[in-house]
C-alpha cells in the first residue's frame, strides 16, 4: 500500500499512550490499535480529526505517501474516438 501510517511515531514523540489516546478520541483501543499498525483500508475524517485534535498535529504527521515499487496497472485513459466505434 503506497500510503503509510505514522500514528505510533507521533504518539511516542507525545508520550501519549494508546489507552489514553483512543480514550481521548473517543475509540476502541481495538480500533486504535489497529489503525497503529496500519492494518486498515481507511479512516473516518472524524477520526482523523480527533486523533490531530488530540495529539495536536497535521494529518500529515500521521500519513505519509510512498511509492509503490511495483504500482498497479491503470486501464489507459479512454479518449473520445473510443466512445465512437
Amino acid at each position: 500500500m503506497a500510503i503509510i501510517l505514522r500514528l505510533d511515531r507521533v504518539m511516542a514523540d507525545r508520550k501519549m499512550s494508546l489507552n489514553d489516546l483512543a480514550a481521548n478520541v473517543g475509540i476502541s483501543n481495538v480500533n486504535l490499535s489497529k489503525l497503529k499498525t496500519g492494518k486498515v483500508s481507511a479512516i473516518r475524517f472524524s477520526t482523523l480529526d480527533g486523533i490531530c485534535r488530540v495529539l495536536d498535529c497535521q494529518p500529515g504527521d500521521i500519513l505519509e505517501y510512498e511509492l509503490d515499487s511495483a504500482p498497479e496497472q491503470l486501464p489507459e485513459p479512454q479518449t473520445e474516438q473510443d466512445d465512437v466505434e
